[in-house]
């Protein structure tokens, strides 16, 4: 089982991880075997996939905006500890 796992991860030049491995072997070798089992034997032989997920941005900063007037008048400098 060992040598199929590492067939079907160097015909994926290396991509697959644990769970396209798996499927590999319930689809097209009809292996039944724990997802778990297949991911030990992926560590036991040294092999991993390869993360090509990038970093989700949310929140775009807009540079050109105007930093707001402070319309409160707070004053942030204080003239001794405890005193504001």
């Amino acid at each position: 089982m060992s040598a199929t796992i590492r067939g079907i991860h160097a015909a994926s030049r290396g991509t697959y991880g644990t769970p396209r491995v798996h499927a590999e072997l319930v689809d097209l070798y009809a292996v039944h075997c724990g997802r778990k089992r297949v991911a030990r034997l992926l560590r036991l032989a040294g092999l991993a996939g390869v993360c090509r997920r990038r970093k989700v941005r949310t929140t775009v900063r807009d540079e050109a905006a105007p930093i707001s007037d402070d319309l409160v008048q707070r004053r942030f400098t204080a003239p001794a500890p405890d005193q504001l």
